[in-house]
């Protein structure tokens, strides 16, 4: 038997659904019960069920009782004919977040990939400095480089990463391998 703050409402009867035991030659049974709570999951809605029962006194004497458990519907509950079940307490499933609890930590990602600046300085080969998308001095409107096409730009001698927008620090690593940044 349960005591809580649930016996302030006024239960529902519900049937609830037994299930067999094949040990005992058992079918399912159903037997009527009392409906206390409904809540919905993620995997469906759940009620929380009084279950008559009985319960043994210190003195040996038996006394009725009731077994409060939570069951999933409708597998494991009926309706019973007649019944208004609209003042049963609800609890539907909260509205997600908007947004992840990653996000609310790290704060707002910025958008992914990179972008080239192309600098031409005088004769000879082309030069670029690859940027962060969201770099303040990364040019407007430039395309999004993937990270398969910013390595092969950042292999060109004549290619700079910026390290103040983080460019450098994100593609270094994948460029000279692990090993060299952390001196093993």
């Amino acid at each position: 038997m349960t005591t809580s703050s649930d016996d302030a409402a006024r239960p529902v009867p519900v049937r609830v659904v037994l299930p067999a035991d094949p040990l005992l030659g058992q079918p399912e049974q159903e037997v009527v019960a009392r409906l206390w709570r409904r809540r919905q999951t993620g995997t469906g809605w759940v009620y929380l069920v009084g279950l008559p029962s009985y319960r043994g006194l210190e003195d040996g004497g038996v006394e009725a009782a009731e077994y409060r458990v939570w069951v999933r519907a409708p597998d494991h509950v009926r309706p019973v004919d007649g019944v208004d079940y609209g003042q049963v307490p609800t609890e539907p499933l909260p509205p997600a977040p908007p947004t992840s609890v990653v996000r609310e930590v790290l704060g707002e990602r910025r958008p992914s990939g990179w972008v080239l600046a192309k600098v031409r300085e005088g004769r000879g080969p082309a030069r670029g400095v690859l940027h962060a998308p969201d770099c303040e001095e990364a040019p407007q409107g430039a395309p999004l480089l993937d990270l398969e096409h910013a390595l092969h730009v950042a292999e060109n001698p004549g290619t700079r990463l910026l390290t103040a927008c983080g460019c450098g620090q994100e593609l270094t690593p994948m460029l000279s391998g692990f090993d060299r940044i952390t001196g093993s």
